[in-house]
């Protein structure tokens, strides 16, 4: 299914349950390398980068199987560190398993990791860390090499907070002999989530939560059960889809606590939002309004990952919005395709766009060019007068189990082709 056919104008209203995270589910998978046990991972999302990770641990011997809501990874035959294939150039998440592999096997061989083109998202920091380590590295024919005698602790201060390279610093920390301290972590909750999962596993650590991480490496790890927490991006998609539409949405299981920099940014947008057991009941009404400037920073700022959404709902909002990006420098991509549908949105330079709001989208056959430019599309969509088509679907389907399924539920007129 390819495209996704909307008829807009419809404010959503119910509620809709939020899947599990993809950005935790991802490297928590990749940890599961490094036990000789099985774990169980419930809540885990059924989504496309999910069981495109799923055929890579396959293919390195592990024993993967859904049940019930989750997967059951037995790994206790991987003793091979190679990576190949379409699933590794699809999905830059891949990269995580190199710290992994090089846990468990001592060596990593993988292509250069794929995914959304997004910016330059350069690998020379996760390479530079695990360096630290006592890896050596080597590149041929367009494959990556890792091989390590023996991982060892390291103080790493990383000059910028990435994600994936905190992710591998700590899969390979866990097994390394020795401490290793990362200073300048990222902070995210997929990062915690991680750190969790290990622990869970026997892993031993200090300042998860923090930018300042010391891990005590060599501990035998075993199997366990683990919970992948609720997706913060999907909830923040769904939230924009509610303000956009005017709709009253009930946010089941969504990460309020994770969210603070998204609702802060909601009720500048006009929403009212209530927080509960149950989730986030958000409720909006008339145009959204716009926000003087918005600016994506690493957690707990504004995630670049809802940069797309917010930008769609303020191409029709009353007002001047500034967008600033901080994180990617190719995050506009989405502004094209919305300025199809009627918006007014100027893009500065790589790092700067303004948004005119123009009071009503009009719908359009769009592309998407990315995961959540894709998703900010099928939300403009779901605002415009007449139909949309947007094409370029798998690249939604990479994060969102059902969104065609999930807007439905509250009233959309949405349907996959």
């Amino acid at each position: 299914m390819d495209s996704i056919h909307i008829q807009g104008g419809i404010a959503l209203q119910g509620q809709v349950r939020i899947q599990g995270s993809k950005n935790a589910a991802l490297p928590v998978l990749a940890a599961t390398l490094l036990t000789m046990e099985r774990s169980y991972i419930r809540n885990c999302p059924r989504i496309a980068d999910v069981h495109a990770m799923v055929s890579l641990l396959r293919s390195l011997g592990c024993l993967v199987t859904w049940c019930g809501d989750g997967l059951q990874v037995d790994s206790s035959q991987v003793s091979r560190g190679a990576m190949q294939g379409e699933a590794v150039k699809g999905m830059r998440s891949s990269l995580c398993l190199l710290g992994a592999l090089l846990g468990r096997c001592g060596e990593a061989v993988l292509e250069h990791p794929g995914g959304c083109v997004i910016g330059e998202r350069p690998i020379d920091l996760h390479l530079w860390a695990l360096e630290q380590m006592g890896v050596v590295f080597s590149e041929e024919n367009g494959m990556i090499q890792g091989t390590t005698r023996g991982l060892h602790g390291a103080r790493i201060v990383l000059p910028i907070p990435s994600v994936g390279a905190t992710e591998n610093i700590i899969l390979a920390g866990t097994m390394a002999e020795g401490d290793t301290r990362i200073e300048g972590a990222a902070k995210e909750p997929e990062i915690t989530a991680l750190c969790r999962y290990l622990q869970g596993c026997g892993a031993v650590m200090e300042g998860v939560g923090t930018d300042r991480l010391l891990i005590h490496g060599g501990n035998k790890l075993y199997g366990t059960e683990f919970a992948v927490p609720s997706d913060r991006i999907v909830a923040g998609t769904y939230l924009m889809a509610c303000i956009g539409t005017g709709g009253s949405v009930l946010l089941e299981k969504a990460p309020a606590d994770e969210m603070e920099a998204v609702l802060d940014t909601a009720s500048r947008m006009g929403a009212s939002f209530w927080v509960s057991e149950e989730g986030i009941y958000v409720q909006a009404s008339g145009h959204p309004r716009a926000v003087e400037r918005l600016v994506t920073l690493p957690y707990p700022g504004f995630p670049t990952d809802l940069q797309s959404a917010a930008l769609a709902v303020l191409a029709a909002a009353e007002g001047r919005s500034i967008v600033e990006e901080r994180i990617f420098e190719n995050r506009f991509r989405v502004a094209v395709e919305l300025n199809r549908m009627g918006a007014c949105i100027e893009q500065v330079n790589a790092h700067m766009a303004v948004a005119r709001g123009i009071g009503q989208l009009r719908g359009a056959r769009v592309e998407a060019r990315e995961l959540r430019g894709g998703a900010a599309l099928v939300i403009a969509g779901l605002m415009a007068q007449g139909e949309t088509v947007v094409t370029g679907c798998p690249y939604i389907y990479r994060g969102y189990e059902n969104i065609c399924r999930d807007f439905r539920e509250l009233g959309a007129r949405i349907a996959s082709v």
